[in-house]
């Protein structure tokens, strides 16, 4: 990520005070007066984030955004408009033609550099790296403040410095330090303020707090452990014991979500509206004299169009208003996704209890007079804003437990699901297994009885066979038939069920001289026949043997079934690659089947030809499946009527 901010400002005053705010702030820039210089720097260094002006001498700035975010490499780089035009309408199209941020004159320094450092962060291309603990000084004396620094550097911390309570608080939001040092006595705020302002923060409020202290008075360390400091330390004491106290306090505190909340402190929008020019100005001044960025609306239409393209932080509402009306806005304002969470304080010169009740009925979150001193102003838009922290805070950590809490439901919920299916699987093959002996059984006691049908038959023909007439040999033949058809049918399936009982042993083997072997016995069996077969030489793979070849059995089996009827018979065994391994297939130009019916062919006893028209018990390739399944593998069929059939099959490696 480049940390070079462009200052694109024709104002000499302007770019000069924000390039020493940038600078003191450990930034680089590259101030511009006009947009050919702002041309020229970008095509010679890459930008981490722009400042630029709307009125310059050669251009507009909102056109040349337009140009900025019409190119690939500036398309996302963060953009802060800082104009005189503040209407709303001004912000309004710049924000819309791709403006991050825009702020309007005049400016706070500090709200402007905080909320560049956020824009940097937030555009970073990745995340830092794991960098040393920054400890923030806080403490007027220059001697003591630079001899404490150099302690801390050589001991190998970051030091960022401060000789304000108030410079060290908005330090403190911007850098979020590893731990805070602080002196109990300083100008404006004292040590113990800064300590509770930092302990009322959700971003801050677990950042280690040591403060430091040259007064004798026994009473300070009471206060400033009351305070929220974490450690108390005189300034006499020499600088190891200090450094040790402070490393004892990085020690045992654990900072949780560091940076998962926005300070306090850090940069703040207010959307002031009101119809009276001269109020909404005062109002203006002294928001920006806390350091918040005022946007300024005269309408409730105005600022409805502006929070619809600027996200703020509070919302001060006029009441009585032309137009649409305080009220109105309000209920406009809460019913929408964008403000409804926003906090809101209603604003009227109207002295009415009923007035402020009607005011806080449509959502307002506050209700202030406006004859209150701005002090009740400032310290209600505080409250405010602290409130939204700490509900947002607490917000996330609700979220962050009910995902936690979540993810545990899940995580059991997956546990049992899984217990439940290796139960069901198990429960499964013991019923496959119980089925498969009882088939095993069955069948195999069938055939005696069937062979002695078939053996008695064949001795009444052969004995009797001239006391029959010829509807007593049609009979005759009938039941002998039938006999060997269902003994074909008990073979396949006692080889189904031994298929599905025998045990699995892989081995290297070669496929194409299964395959060939096969064809082999089939042509002794029909030497009448001539059918073109082709395989590889050589088609290894790890598998049992003695289930690959009933696998060859059946699958060339009916390839050459299924193409007796044709005179240019041909049947090819062979693998194509594929990423997941490599797809066998058995192909021939036979009959064919109707894809529509794809999804039946494995199924037992499911035939896609008669009987009449090709034999068969309709078991083999559901034979074929629970092979091809043990071997972990996958089998599908692909074909086309008299356009013939492609068997595909995969095995799994191990």
């Amino acid at each position: 990520m480049s940390d070079l901010i462009l200052i694109v400002d024709d104002s000499l005053t302007v770019r000069m005070d924000l390039a020493d705010a940038f600078t003191a702030a450990g930034l680089r820039t590259a101030p511009c007066i006009s947009i050919a210089e702002a041309r020229a720097a970008l095509a010679r260094e890459r930008v981490g984030l722009m400042i630029l002006d709307v009125l310059l001498p050669d251009g507009h700035g909102v056109e040349f955004l337009a140009e900025i975010r019409a190119l690939p490499a500036h398309a996302l780089t963060p953009v802060l408009m800082l104009s005189s035009e503040a209407d709303v309408k001004d912000r309004i199209r710049g924000l819309q033609t791709g403006a991050t941020e825009y702020v309007g004159k005049p400016y706070d320094t500090g709200y402007v550099v905080a909320r560049a450092r956020e824009l940097l962060r937030s555009n970073a291309d990745e995340a830092p790296p794991e960098q040393v603990p920054t400890i923030l000084v806080i403490e007027d004396s220059l001697t003591f403040r630079e001899e404490l620094s150099d302690a801390l550097r050589q001991t190998g911390y970051a030091v960022i410095a401060a000789s304000s309570g108030e410079e060290g608080l908005r330090l403190a939001a911007d850098a979020c330090p590893a731990a805070i040092m602080v002196d109990g006595v300083l100008p404006g705020i004292d040590g113990d303020t800064v300590i509770r302002s930092i302990r009322l923060d959700a971003a801050l409020r677990d950042t280690p707090c040591v403060l430091l202290t040259g007064s004798e008075d026994r009473g300070g360390e009471l206060r400033a452990l009351d305070a929220g400091a974490d450690a108390f330390v005189r300034k006499e004491e020499s600088l190891d014991v200090v450094l040790a106290r402070l490393a004892a306090v990085l020690r045992n505190t654990v900072t949780a979500h560091r940076g998962a909340t926005a300070s306090l402190l850090a940069p703040k929008k207010i959307l002031a509206v009101d119809d009276s020019p001269t109020y909404l100005q005062e109002l203006a001044d002294v928001l920006r004299g806390e350091g918040y960025d005022a946007i300024l609306a005269c309408s409730g239409e105005e600022a409805l169009e502006m929070l619809a393209v600027q996200a703020v932080d509070c919302i001060l509402l006029d009441l009585m208003m032309p137009g649409i009306g305080g009220h109105e806005t309000c209920r406009r304002i809460k019913t929408s996704a964008i403000g409804r969470d926003v906090p809101l304080i209603m604003l009227t010169a109207v002295e009415d209890r009923g007035t402020m009740i009607d005011g806080l009925a449509h959502g307002a979150d506050d209700f202030i007079q406006k004859s209150s001193e701005f002090e009740v102003v400032k310290a209600r838009v505080r409250a405010q804003i602290r409130r939204k922290q700490f509900e947002d805070e607490h917000r996330r950590v609700r979220e962050e437990l009910l995902r936690k809490e979540l993810e545990a439901s899940e995580a059991r919920a997956a546990q049992q699901l899984a217990e439940v299916r290796a139960s069901l699987v198990e429960e499964l093959e013991c019923k496959n297994r119980e089925l498969e002996a009882f088939s095993y059984s069955v069948s195999h006691d069938l055939r005696a009885p069937l062979r002695a049908i078939d053996g008695f038959s064949q001795a009444l023909e052969e004995d009797c066979g001239e006391l029959l007439d010829d509807n007593g040999h049609y009979c005759l033949t009938q039941v002998r038939t039938s006999a060997r058809r269902m003994n074909e049918l008990i073979d396949d399936m006692l080889q189904l069920s031994q298929v599905g009982r025998a045990g699995l042993e892989r081995e290297e083997i070669d496929l194409a001289a299964i395959a060939v072997r096969v064809v082999e016995q089939l042509r002794k069996a029909e030497p009448e026949r001539d059918v073109a077969f082709e395989a590889p030489e050589h088609l290894a793979a790890r598998a049992d043997l003695r289930l690959m070849r009933i696998v060859f059995e059946n699958l060339l089996g009916n390839a050459w079934k299924f193409t007796a009827k044709r005179t240019d018979a041909h049947v090819v065994f062979g693998a194509q690659a594929d990423p997941r391994g490599l797809i066998y297939f058995v192909r021939d130009n036979g009959a064919g089947f109707d894809m529509d019916f794809a999804d039946k062919l494995f199924r037992p006893f499911q035939r896609l030809h008669g009987e009449a028209e090709f034999s068969g018990t309709g078991i083999g390739l559901a034979t074929v499946q629970r092979v091809i399944d043990r071997h972990g593998g996958r089998v599908w069929a692909e074909g086309k009527v008299d356009h013939g059939t492609t068997i595909y099959f995969t095995l799994a490696t191990k």
